[in-house]
């Protein structure tokens, strides 16, 4: 808002371009913070340096957002001296060396630009891309400049109009869903007619074009590690994911490609890829390795909540999954610290945290799916206790739903009206734990059965996805259609193995 005069400069926190400039053999570098924090500041901190500003029309305001309370001071050792910090960068920010921070400047833009390239936009996700166009202004591209005109496109493309409402969506999905509706679809088609064959394989076959064969921002901190990987979006090379590639590897396991041969090469690249990325907790982050730097959660301008990108049992329970269904499989020194990593992070009531999706019942599902693929016996203890858990939070219709108010109160955890994707996520946990025959199954069975559209579709009104948890969450509209399926096929095929 400070952009376009409709709040303080001064209140607002300094974003130093010399962070760039840092070599990264040093701490407290642009890589020590989570991909989408370097993405969405790269621009902003050119913005900052250049002053930037642009009037909003006559009328336009914020005024009834003001409070007239300001903002209390840190009350954290680490927050009051990034806040001392941020003081002298605003005396640097005024009577700096000019030379020293135009270099700083350009140095940044060229580190954005180079990021546009093999992407649909600067991390491909709203926040950055929207920075960038205003910081390529500021950079000297006009509306003829070619980049800034593919960036504006792109932008563009995420809008939706409604009548007379616009909204815009944060990013594309399309490798995420693609994953998993192949295998949502490759799992419940047993006997596959020709155009449930012919879908599946046009969508493998597009799948592994969408493998990324360079090294981006994860091998910096990674150098070790060969690319090999899969990104969320239509395109977003500098920023590949460890779920994601999870999900295709799971995906890539059911039916075979157009060229088996590239299809193996590119799961081996997978597997190799997701064993690098382990961090030396024993779990795995998205899109780094150890980003758990945790004094930068204190920086002023972590107004986002996710300045990090820690390792979660949610992204941990996938890959594992992954590991022992495409890779080395149980036994491997990798799926054993992944195991003893689970076992550490669950919560004394045993669910376990979801740091991707809403909430509990999210990290619960896709921890016991990993530790079951990674064959540990449904009778210990902790995992009963999670089967617990979950038959303990079912809601009256049968149904689980858990509301994002569990990631700002913990104690609303489980608590929430039923959706179709967490009540699947519940029943697929449920059935890692060995139990398909308990009445909270059939209920829960029954629920989406009973909510099921006559065109084969459910309904779902909530967001169940996370973005940033507390501030920024997602609805994701297939996901009340394939989880739904998997729990559904998962439980059919218990019942033809016990006819």
């Amino acid at each position: 808002m400070s952009y376009f005069g409709l709040y303080g400069r001064g209140k607002t926190p300094t974003i130093p371009p010399e962070l760039f400039l840092l070599p990264n053999v040093t701490r407290l570098t642009v890589y020590d913070m989570s991909s989408w924090t370097r993405a969405i500041i790269a621009p902003l901190a050119i913005l900052g340096a250049r002053g930037a500003s642009r009037p909003v029309p006559a009328g336009v305001g914020i005024r009834e957002l003001f409070s007239g309370v300001e903002r209390s001071n840190a009350d954290s050792l680490g927050a009051n001296l990034f806040l001392i910090a941020d003081k002298a960068l605003k005396v640097w920010q005024r009577a700096g060396m000019a030379r020293a921070r135009e270099k700083a400047v350009r140095f940044t833009g060229d580190w954005m630009v180079k990021r546009l390239h093999d992407s649909d936009g600067l991390g491909a996700i709203f926040p950055a891309m929207m920075n960038c166009i205003m910081a390529l202004t500021e950079l000297g591209y006009t509306l003829d400049d070619e980049l800034l005109k593919r960036e504006i496109e792109k932008f563009d493309q995420l809008i939706i109009e409604e009548r007379d409402t616009l909204r815009l969506q944060p990013c594309f999905p399309p490798v995420w869903d693609t994953a998993l509706a192949v295998h949502a679809l490759g799992s419940a088609c047993q006997s596959h007619s020709e155009s449930i064959q012919d879908a599946l394989l046009r969508a493998r076959d597009w799948l592994l074009t969408k493998e990324v064969r360079k090294r981006g921002d994860w091998s910096v901190k990674k150098r070790a590690g060969a690319p090999g990987e899969w990104y969320f979006e239509f395109a977003n090379e500098f920023y590949p994911d460890t779920d994601d590639t999870a999900q295709v590897l799971l995906a890539l396991d059911r039916i075979q490609a157009t060229h088996p041969e590239a299809q193996r090469a590119a799961q081996k690249r997978g597997v190799n890829w997701l064993l690098s990325m382990q961090s030396k907790d024993g779990g795995w982050g998205a899109f780094d390795v150890d980003n758990n730097l945790s004094i930068l959660n204190h920086v002023p301008f972590a107004d986002h909540n996710a300045m990090l990108d820690a390792t979660c049992p949610d992204l941990t329970g996938r890959v594992l999954d992954a590991l022992c269904t495409a890779g080395p499989g149980p036994a491997h020194p990798a799926v054993r610290r992944g195991v003893e990593f689970l076992k550490r992070e669950q919560e004394d009531d045993g669910s376990w945290f979801g740091r991707w999706g809403v909430n509990y019942i999210y990290g619960t599902c896709f921890a016991l799916r990993g530790l079951a693929a990674a064959a540990e016996d449904s009778r210990e203890a902790f995992i009963i206790r999670a089967g617990e858990w979950l038959r303990s939070i079912q809601n009256a219709d049968g149904g689980w739903g858990e509301s994002c108010e569990s990631y700002d109160d913990p104690s609303t955890k489980g608590r929430g009206e039923s959706t179709p994707s967490q009540t699947a996520w519940a029943l697929l946990g449920l059935f890692a734990t060995a139990d398909y025959r308990s009445g909270s199954v059939e209920s829960g069975i029954r629920y989406l059965l009973e909510s099921q559209k006559a065109d084969g579709s459910w309904d779902e009104h909530y967001c169940t996805g996370t973005g940033f948890p507390r501030v920024f969450y997602l609805k994701y509209d297939l996901y009340r259609q394939y989880f739904p399926l998997l729990a559904l096929t998962d439980y059919h095929n218990w019942l033809l193995r016990g006819s």
